[in-house]
């Protein structure tokens, strides 16, 4: 069976055996990828640390049947060091890479890989606020994998306009006249903080109000957990955090 290389993120990892590790990551070019790393958890292993949550490297695998085999890392970058000193930034950065994996189970794009690159060293360089930086990566994200709230054009009617009313089994906003019972409605400066972390518009993202930020948080954990139909577990330390 072929040997191949990819440059991953490790997205989780579990013990295997005495020695050994399973290393769950997505990869730029071949998507999910899971694999034994032998030896690693060695006092001597040269590659243990290179083969952490959040870390990025250049890896050769040997294919195989069930799982593939790490045969060689080069590290690209340690980001779980930056995270893991800060617990806002590692259960937020946890969230992220949790979410990738539950999207990239049949999806081998490169746009998926790239963007949870682009967030994870957003959030370890403390260049946004960290539950902004994972709002804007889930929508994005599930964006990616064909699931683009609409935000301007009522999603029952067609009806272009102004709409506050947000249905999330729907897919976007509604018009009020069409919007159910019990419906969520958005605040104007919500919708505009949505838009605005959907097209990575961080000038505007950067000056949201703190409710606004409180209302997106809300519709963007409902939005990705109907479509994943299922919850992020990490998404409930975050906020656990809030109370």
């Amino acid at each position: 069976m072929p040997s191949y290389r990819d440059e991953v993120i490790v997205l989780r990892t579990h013990k295997l055996g005495e020695a050994d590790r399973i290393i769950t990551a997505l990869g730029k070019t071949h998507g999910k990828i899971r694999a034994v790393a032998k030896g690693v958890r060695k006092t001597g292993s040269r590659i243990g640390s290179r083969l952490e949550p959040f870390a990025v490297a250049d890896v050769q695998f040997y294919e195989g049947r069930n799982l593939d085999t790490v045969q060689q890392v080069e590290s690209i970058a340690l980001l779980g060091s930056d995270l893991a000193a800060d617990y806002d930034l590692y259960t937020t950065g946890t969230a992220m890479v949790e979410t990738a994996d539950r999207l990239t189970d049949h999806d081998h794009s490169t746009a998926q890989y790239q963007l949870l690159l682009g967030g994870l060293k957003a959030l370890a360089s403390k260049a946004h606020v960290a539950e902004l930086v994972l709002d804007s990566y889930i929508l994005r994200a599930l964006s990616i994998a064909g699931w683009t709230p609409e935000l301007s054009t009522c999603v029952l009617t067609g009806a272009e306009g102004s709409h506050t009313h947000f249905l999330v089994t729907a897919g976007g906003v509604v018009a009020d006249a069409a919007a159910p019972p019990g419906t969520p409605r958005l605040k104007t400066e919500s919708l505009a903080l949505l838009a605005a972390l959907l097209a990575g518009n961080w000038v505007v993202a950067d000056a949201s109000e703190p409710t606004a930020r409180r209302e997106v948080r809300g519709i963007v954990a409902a939005y990705l957990q109907f479509h994943l139909e299922r919850s992020i577990r990490s998404l409930s330390h975050i906020d656990s955090r809030k109370t």
